[in-house]
């Protein structure tokens, strides 16, 4: 069975920054209601699960202000238009793990929090890496981590691994036989 769309009335930006957009729209809903609808709209972002020619994969170690802890991430972006998603997952594994990438394939994409974003975020597959410096932001600060795939399996089990983005893009290189 199909289920009903709601309708889209208008819509208005509440707030704006350089990284996303918060918006208000105006909608009906299937039984004819009306009714408002908050979210945060982004041009996306791209993830990249980085594997080094030993079958090692690369990720990151950074700080979280909002969970005031460490995570373990694959290294991932906002994209910033005009720049597409491959141009973005490029750049981000050169900013944040000094590596660049002679082969790039889209691996998937899915909604990071589906109620309160329409972002979507496309993974990226890596490989043939070659050193060639890091150039984080101003704001970031990374320790570049190196680990086989079992390792990764264990860290999400145990809870060291808790980044979400990171989880649903593991999930998507696991479930396409990527790694």
């Amino acid at each position: 069975m199909a289920l009903r769309a709601w309708r889209k009335l208008s819509e208005k930006i509440v707030l704006q920054n350089p990284w996303w957009t918060y918006r208000r729209d105006e909608v009906t809903l299937p039984d004819g209601a009306g009714g408002e609808y908050h979210y945060v709209h982004t041009p996306g972002s791209a993830m990249v699960i980085p594997r080094l020619d030993d079958g090692r994969l690369l990720m990151v170690k950074q700080y979280r202000y909002l969970a005031a802890r460490e995570s373990i991430e694959f290294p991932c972006g906002s994209v910033k238009p005009p720049a597409s998603s491959e141009e973005t997952a490029r750049v981000e594994l050169q900013e944040e793990t000094g590596y660049k990438a002679s082969s790039l394939t889209f691996a998937g994409e899915f909604n990071p929090y589906n109620g309160v974003t329409d972002e979507m975020c496309r993974v990226y597959f890596a490989e043939g890496l070659s050193f060639v410096g890091a150039r984080p932001d101003e704001t970031e600060e990374f320790e570049l981590i190196k680990v086989t795939p079992g390792q990764i399996d264990d860290e999400i089990r145990n809870g060291t691994l808790w980044d979400g983005m990171s989880i649903a893009a593991w999930c998507i290189a696991r479930g396409r036989g990527i790694v």
